[in-house]
């Protein structure tokens, strides 16, 4: 299912920026030279499909993802733009680096980004964690929404 997000009512990450940066974080926006170095860790860390996002994501000029880092490598990512306008995603963190905050940033960096293209509102597509989202941005479930973007993949989720 697909989750909606006002993006009006974004909580500040301040804080969580700066404890992040405490523990040798950085949170940013991707530029296009590390392309494969990033498409690389997705595929590694997801799937293939959102090794595709991704590409699509650092296609642009103004690349539509956010990569969180430390000592220089790759601890997580965040997409958006990427298989539709206005959607979020795909969203990943290292594993050992979970629970940090790190995917609240990115998410909300991200969303963000949405805000400031224009958008009041963005779509959350084929979400994993449903209370993750509510939790921290107060997504909500669309109605009817099992069949969505997503289904037209040769192979859907």
């Amino acid at each position: 299912m697909d989750m909606l997000v006002n993006l009006s009512t974004l909580p500040s990450i301040e804080n969580e920026i700066n404890n992040l940066n405490l523990l040798g974080f950085r949170v940013m926006r991707a530029l296009s030279p590390d392309r494969y170095e990033i498409l690389k860790w997705v595929e590694e860390h997801t799937s293939i499909l959102a090794k595709g996002e991704a590409s699509v994501a650092l296609s642009r000029p103004n690349p539509s993802i956010f990569i969180a880092t430390k000592d220089e490598r790759i601890a997580g990512y965040a997409c958006y733009n990427a298989t539709a306008l206005d959607f979020f995603g795909p969203m990943e963190v290292d594993s050992k680096f979970r629970g940090l905050g790190i995917g609240r940033v990115l998410l909300i960096k991200a969303l963000e980004a949405l805000k400031e293209e224009g958008y009041g509102y963005a779509i959350i597509g084929s979400v994993g964690p449903a209370e993750f989202y509510k939790r921290c941005v107060n997504a909500i479930l669309i109605p009817t929404s099992e069949q969505n973007i997503y289904s037209r993949l040769i192979r859907p989720f």
